[in-house]
């Protein structure tokens, strides 16, 4: 990839120092290093972007459910998952 941008930041200048003698110390020049940190906050905040659509979707489609009357009350629910505890604790005492 051609690199045709400067990037110029403000920062402390002792965490610059300590920021330069890391790159060194790892044999790496310090602009590699700033891109891939660059490159991996750019994928995490897609993940995070496609995590968000990914539970706005599935809150949409609970609630979408809900109101065609398909869904389940919440009493339902934890009286269920209460009765399957009890089952887990019961072989855990055998």
């Amino acid at each position: 990839m051609a690199k045709e941008a400067v990037f110029t930041m403000k920062l402390e200048s002792e965490l610059r120092d300590e920021f330069m003698a890391a790159a060194e110390a790892a044999h790496r020049p310090a602009s590699q290093v700033m891109r891939e940190l660059m490159r991996g906050f750019i994928e995490q905040q897609q993940q995070a972007r496609e995590y968000d659509e990914f539970v706005r979707k599935a809150v949409e489609a609970g609630r979408a459910s809900m109101r065609a009357g398909k869904g389940i009350p919440n009493e339902e629910i934890e009286a269920e998952f209460a009765a399957l505890r009890a089952q887990v604790e019961a072989k855990g005492r055998l």
